[in-house]
């Protein structure tokens, strides 16, 4: 009996009103608890991602975060980031709160300073300037408390609210007893100055300053870190002049283009998605995706990405990819799923958050009942449990990991590097190999000719002039290389008949009327014409890596061209670097061992691999681990994928195809191999940023809490320090946004 799998689909929720990880916590346990749900939910960046069985309707996933407490709706692609109506409520409150609290804190100062300076029903002045701070300035805490005490549940809001309603119901409650003539020990500085103070208005307004403050200076910054990433979403045309069959055009939206679809490309536009380049040429600047700050020339048979702009001239390109198919969506999407994505150290940070909120409020209580059974009274009691309320707010360890990839996400999409999320991090930090791929990675893949060799008594410029025309009629990559050469040697090339394509050997035709022949020496050999003369040469380019290509003219050798797959210029300065960070290099290639060591020896590596099979390439990368090796794998092609997965770390080249991407943890779209030692530094970067945001986040609510619940700790002081806390986590990690591919300005974390 046969059961029927069940089919699963990604959903991704923007969730409103969360405040600190615990809230994150409690949405993400809320969606977990759904038969087949399985969600992750990332305080920072407001999502939830979410893997849930198709049967399940998104409308049911957004009920249940209602159900919750918080709000939730779908996520629209690349929707542009409108006005924060958050930030704006944020700054409101605060200038409110600013306004009214500093003349409070001044005239609370003076009364407690200068007695003599007191009027009668002073306090009754300072309640009156008070209250519209605790009630409206702090309204969005007492808000999320309220929500959540319905549910049954806690957060650091829960933490704050009390902490204000404490101060302000306890004070306004001694203003009231007294007639409004408590004396000395009053307001904040009263509890600096002693143990203990009767009123703590002052104080419930200047923690609701605080914590406004650093609410207001968080939701900025996570704003700022995404910044970058919402820009690299934006990138795509809205519309696209199409061409019909008749040549007419009309612009569309970019949502009706289909694959297969011609459309054209002016000066100063942008790319409207992923084709190919049916005629015209032209400069496209790829700075916004890539980084490069020179514009890349195209022309005719070119690919083209969506979201590039021409610079100069008209294209006419047919779409090969639309919609979510384009590079542009699938790496937008792939940093998305990476900021949502959370390492096992923020897991642990969320587990603990989740339960510490309800263990700091029975700290509270259990600070004030332990001192009055200690028979202490019950201010500087109430002064103590006040701190541990304020003391405690968690936001900093539900922020330490979010806000680096996010600050690092975005730096790395400027710069061309998209890293999918912490194994990438983590795998980054332990690297000790770097394997590098030579055809398409450390060589450009495309064939260029390094030298030439007439036979005795030909003419060179007549021996290119005749090879070149052969070749202009063939498709395969050598000939192109030859005839581009013979061109920039001769100029314009003769006109040929009789043109025979000799399928993986080579071609021939009729020029100036003579039969001309460009191919292999098997080829030439099948023909019964002689090549020993050829010999000598072909073995010395042999032993420098290059491969030659005979022609013969008339049944006799006139000369051989030396060919050789083209170095990239910045492939030895990746390598350097390389060693410089104290990574050793491997290089892995497919071809022979002389034309493999040919380029590992031009470019620096410490060790070469050669005449690996494609489908062996993952078995060295194995072989490596095994020998105590961390490995990371630099490829671009299909059949690089299966030793990209193998790697502990795989890094897929701009030209990579989709199966490569698909397999590596991070994407490298600049064209350039210097992103590689780049991409790793800033994973390491971002690694040790996570790992410095936690240890303070711990370290500071471990040190803060026995201290608070001793006494030692003035409930004002603590409001600041919680505040400060979370904005010294927020801003190491947007020190990330300032990372340079130099390593010497790289941010230390």
């Amino acid at each position: 009996m046969s059961s029927a799998v069940e089919v699963t689909r990604s959903v991704e929720l923007a969730v409103g009103g969360m405040t600190c990880a615990a809230c994150a916590a409690r949405v993400e346990r809320r969606l977990n608890k759904l038969p087949g749900v399985t969600a992750s939910v990332n305080y920072a960046t407001e999502k939830a991602a979410v893997q849930a069985p198709s049967a399940l309707t998104v409308a049911a996933l957004v009920a249940e975060v209602e159900r919750a407490g918080y709000q939730a709706r779908p996520v629209r692609r690349a929707e542009p980031a409108g006005p924060d109506e958050r930030v704006r409520s944020l700054w409101r409150r605060l200038a409110v709160a600013l306004l009214i609290g500093v003349p409070l804190a001044d005239l609370s100062l003076t009364m407690v300073l200068a007695p003599s300076l007191r009027f009668t029903g002073w306090q009754w002045v300072v309640a009156a300037l008070t209250l519209p701070v605790v009630t409206w300035c702090a309204w969005p805490f007492h808000r999320k408390a309220v929500i959540a005490a319905r549910h049954g549940t806690s957060s650091m809001d829960t933490l704050v609210s009390l902490g204000i309603v404490a101060a302000s119901a306890w004070s306004l409650y001694t203003i009231f007893r007294t007639g409004g003539e408590t004396g000395q020990g009053d307001g904040a500085l009263g509890l600096l100055l002693r143990p203990a103070g009767s009123v703590y208005l002052d104080v419930a307004a200047v923690v609701t300053i605080f914590v406004l403050a650093g609410r207001l200076f968080e939701a900025k910054a996570k704003r700022a870190a995404g910044d970058a990433l919402r820009a690299l979403a934006m990138l795509g045309a809205r519309d696209a002049a199409v061409l019909d069959e008749d040549g007419t055009e009309h612009r569309v939206p970019v949502g009706r283009l289909r694959v297969g679809d011609r459309f054209v490309v002016r000066p100063g536009e942008t790319i409207a998605t992923d084709g190919t380049v049916l005629s015209g040429d032209s400069a496209v600047d790829t700075s916004a995706m890539t980084g490069e700050s020179w514009p890349t020339e195209v022309a005719a048979g070119d690919p083209v990405t969506g979201g590039t702009t021409a610079v100069a001239g008209r294209l006419v390109v047919r779409a090969t990819r639309v919609g979510s198919d384009t590079q542009l969506s699938q790496l937008v999407a792939l940093v998305e799923r990476a900021q949502t994505d959370k390492a096992r150290v923020q897991r642990l940070a969320d587990r603990i958050s989740a339960v510490f909120v309800p263990v700091v409020l029975l700290l509270a209580v259990a600070t004030v009942g332990t001192r009055l059974l200690l028979g202490q009274p019950f201010e500087p009691a109430f002064s103590a449990g006040l701190a541990v309320l304020i003391i405690a707010c968690p936001c900093a360890l539900g922020l330490a990991t979010p806000t680096a990839l996010l600050a690092a996400s975005g730096r790395g999409a400027q710069l061309g590097i998209f890293l999918k999320g912490h194994q990438a991090l983590e795998a980054a930090r332990a690297v000790d190999t770097v394997v590098l791929d030579k055809t398409g990675t450390l060589t450009t893949g495309r064939m260029s000719v390094v030298d030439v060799w007439p036979a005795p008594g030909v003419d060179r410029d007549t021996l290119l002039r005749r090879a070149g025309a052969v070749e202009h009629a063939s498709e395969h990559p050598a000939g192109r290389a030859i005839e581009a050469y013979a061109r920039q040697q001769v100029g314009a090339l003769p006109a040929v008949d009789g043109f025979v394509a000799e399928a993986g050997l080579g071609a021939a035709a009729d020029v100036d009327g003579h039969r001309v022949l460009v191919g292999s020496p098997r080829l030439l050999a099948d023909r019964g014409i002689d090549t020993d003369a050829a010999e000598p040469v072909r073995t010395e380019w042999a032993g420098h890596g290059r491969t030659g290509v005979l022609v013969a003219v008339d049944g006799a050798l006139a000369g051989a061209f030396a060919l050789a797959d083209t170095l990239r210029p910045e492939a030895p300065a990746a390598v350097a670097e390389l060693h410089r960070m104290g990574l050793r290099t491997v290089l892995l290639s497919g071809d022979g061992k002389a034309a493999a060591g040919a380029v590992g020896e031009q470019v620096g590596v410490d060790e070469v691999i050669a005449e690996v099979l494609p489908a062996d390439k993952a078995a060295v990368i194995t072989d490596l681990r095994r020998s105590g090796r961390s490995v990371a794998m630099v490829g671009d092609g299909v059949n690089d994928a299966p030793a990209l997965a193998a790697a502990n770390l795989g890094l897929a080249v701009v030209t990579g195809t989709d199966v490569a991407l698909a397999a590596a943890d991070v994407i490298l779209v600049r064209d350039d191999l210097t992103v590689v030692p780049a991409a790793i530094r800033l994973a390491r970067a971002t690694l040790r940023t996570i790992r410095g945001n936690l240890l303070w986040a711990f370290g500071y609510n471990l040190a803060a809490l026995p201290i608070a619940a001793a006494g030692l700790l003035n409930p004002l002081i603590a409001g600041g320090a919680m505040a400060l806390s979370s904005l010294l986590v927020v801003s190491n990690s947007l020190r990330l946004r300032g990372f340079a591919r130099s390593d010497r300005s790289t941010p230390a974390g």
